[in-house]
């Protein structure tokens, strides 16, 4: 590794298969107003508790986005890391997360390219061990050989 690779990222040299990162983060009030102000997507869903009741959700819910990025801070942080560019991501909604759930962010190596230093990610997201997002991220990671 370069002695300027940021601590705590994995070079493409370094990744494996199967290779799993996650992060536990509960979602609380304030990260979904936060959410809709940043994002402003205001939906009442996620900030109004009468309306939200009378929805098929029987509830406020996060925003989906929010979640999902969740799998960036991981994808991000740890694996590969900094540096990390995102190319692409796939997202299936499983099931809502609702304020004050502990959501658990997976990220796990399926397939890399050396040569073209792109790393396939499934990724997930649980809620008392349930599923409540899926879906598959493509990155390119970083090296340690100079280009």
């Amino acid at each position: 590794m370069l002695d300027n690779m940021p601590r705590g990222t994995i070079c493409i040299e370094d990744i494996e298969i199967g290779m799993i990162r996650s992060l536990r983060k509960q979602v609380t009030d304030r990260d979904i107003e936060m959410f809709a102000e940043v994002s402003t997507d205001r939906n009442p869903v996620h900030l109004d508790d009468a309306y939200a009741q009378d929805t098929i959700f029987e509830g406020r819910i996060a925003h989906g986005m929010l979640t999902a990025g969740l799998i960036s801070a991981v994808i991000g942080e740890q694996l590969p890391g900094h540096g990390t560019v995102y190319l692409g991501q796939t997202l299936k909604f499983m099931a809502p997360v609702r304020p004050g759930d502990m959501v658990l962010a997976e990220v796990e190596v399926l397939e890399i390219d050396h040569r073209k230093r792109r790393v396939q990610l499934d990724t997930r997201c649980l809620v008392d061990g349930k599923v409540v997002l899926k879906g598959e991220a493509t990155v390119l990671a970083p090296s340690a050989k100079f280009d």
